[in-house]
């Protein structure tokens, strides 16, 4: 079993002066990533940082983010990445929580003052300093003994604390131990093909573990050269990808919703992808066959996460591109899957394995309900298993509804409404209703009219299943890890009943 500084080390040996990470300008070796990870985790160590602290980072992706993360883990810390689009009473909130001494932080990212923000929402009475991240060069010194330090750290000893997306709740920080951060991250190179030849743009966040684990970590087991993206922009995205001639590219499926929408796709060469990774709770089939038609990816495959155990399945290449298009996969090494109902039934997907999370931080009450005595982690998400293993998530627990009587899960509609022409997004939600209980009401991205989405849905699925509301929207709500914020779309529904509209 290994540790991050092992793995870090270990990569420098092995890849030396070859790119680690490309960032606008500016490169960065293999043993460069190591020297700058050293002298910055002395500097946080003569700072009064020790062995078992927390430090958060609250900053997007750069290469500064990688040797602040790195840093910590290096000087014997536990990461605790900060969304970057937190309001500084959101960031203040977990800092307090996780008893972090340190903070670095990206002052002015989109124009705001985050270390003013932090100041007035918390006394931040644990924090010893806040470190604006493009500073970092300040706090680098000479090396010392830091190399005995990350040296006792061990494959038992909690690498990081990542809070979830809090969409229904107040977030709770999820611990993973190193081996388990770097098992994972191993996994998933070994499973996708990712190799030193690869050029991987990083688009997911790296406070998210699709990028801070799969990608940052995943990077330095494989020696692919990393390109990390601040911000997601559809034409920067594309421009790189021809000009950098990017090979790796996993991502949410807004990524690739929006890759495909773009007016101008076809002036940019995108032919050097061959790996595209997504997934999701539901990722819609027809954009799986989109991405091998349209943007002749070589291999599109799809995969099943969270927070709590980062990859859970995931398809293989060589698997076929129905099985790829429509499920997520088998269960990776050392994880395995069932479902609490009776065979080829759907029902709610239990998790368990060598990379399910240690528990909940300071939670030992959420840490029991989540995992049972059995160590099976209860996902909330109700999916079915084929005969091979193959997992078919159907929906959230928590989003199915019921309409005179019968059982809806929402993304089965979705699904359906995404092969009509002219949609390029749509999120289904139940709402009250005073005759049926709930109907389904549809928030659609896209040209065709209320009328038009509904006449559609009636010649797919059964009377119960079609909304009986829609409303066009110019942009689902989404968090930064691409999961549809259903909160905020249920925010204020009132009773309603009669036939479809455009609101």
């Amino acid at each position: 079993m290994d540790t991050i500084p092992a793995v870090l080390r270990r990569a420098a040996d092995q890849y030396g002066e070859k790119p680690a990470y490309v960032d606008g300008d500016r490169t960065v070796s293999f043993t460069g990533i190591l020297e700058l990870v050293r002298h910055t985790a002395a500097g946080y160590r003569q700072r009064g940082f020790l062995p078992g602290e927390r430090a958060a980072i609250w900053a997007p992706n750069s290469i500064d983010w990688v040797v602040a993360a790195l840093a910590v883990s290096y000087a014997g810390g536990t990461l605790v990445p900060l969304n970057s689009r937190y309001t500084g009473h959101e960031a203040a909130d977990i800092v307090e929580r996780s008893g972090a001494t340190l903070v670095i932080v990206a002052d002015g990212f989109l124009g705001r003052n985050q270390v003013e923000e932090l100041r007035n929402a918390s006394s931040l009475s644990n924090v010893r300093e806040v470190i604006d991240i493009t500073a970092l060069a300040d706090v680098a010194v000479e090396p010392g003994d830091i190399d005995a330090v990350a040296t006792a750290v061990t494959p038992d000893d909690v690498a990081d604390i990542l809070f979830t997306s809090g969409t229904t709740g107040q977030p709770k920080g999820a611990m993973s131990a190193h081996s388990q951060t770097v098992g994972v991250a191993q996994a998933w190179g070994e499973l996708g093909g990712v190799t030193a030849d690869d050029r991987y743009l990083v688009v997911n966040p790296f406070f998210h573990s699709f990028g801070y684990k799969v990608g940052i970590v995943t990077g330095l087991t494989t020696g692919a050269t990393l390109y990390p993206l601040a911000t997601f922009d559809v034409d920067r995205t594309m421009a790189l990808i021809e000009s950098a001639r990017i090979t790796v590219l996993p991502g949410a499926p807004a990524i690739y919703q929006s890759i495909l929408a773009a007016p101008n796709r076809a002036d940019h060469d995108l032919g050097s992808l061959r790996l595209a990774v997504t997934g999701a709770a539901v990722v819609p089939v027809v954009l799986i066959e989109r991405m091998r038609d349209e943007l002749a990816i070589d291999t599109v495959v799809t995969a099943f996460g969270m927070t709590e155990a980062v990859v859970v399945t995931m398809a293989r290449h060589g698997d076929p591109a129905e099985l790829v298009a429509t499920t997520c996969g088998r269960a990776i090494p050392g994880m395995e899957v069932a479902i609490d109902a009776a065979d080829g039934e759907a029902g709610e997907l239990l998790v368990r394995g060598e990379f399910v999370m240690l528990g909940y931080l300071d939670d030992p009450e959420a840490t029991a309900e989540a995992i049972d005595g059995d160590g099976w982690l209860h996902t909330g998400d109700i999916g079915v298993l084929d005969d091979q293993g193959n997992l078919r998530i159907t929906d959230r627990l928590k989003d199915m509804y019921i309409s005179g009587g019968f059982n809806v899960y929402p993304a089965e509609v979705e699904q359906a409404l995404m092969r009509m022409e002219g949609i390029t997004d749509v999120a289904v939600i139940g709402v009250p209703d005073e005759r049926m209980g709930e109907v389904g009401k549809a928030y659609v991205v896209g040209t065709p009219t209320s009328e038009e989405v509904v006449a559609f849905a009636r010649d797919r699925l059964a009377n119960f299943k079609v909304p009986r509301i829609v409303e066009h929207l110019d942009a689902l709500p989404r968090n930064l890890g691409g999961k549809v914020l259903k909160n905020a779309l249920r925010g204020s529904q009132a009773p309603t009943s009669g036939p479809g509209k455009k609101n």
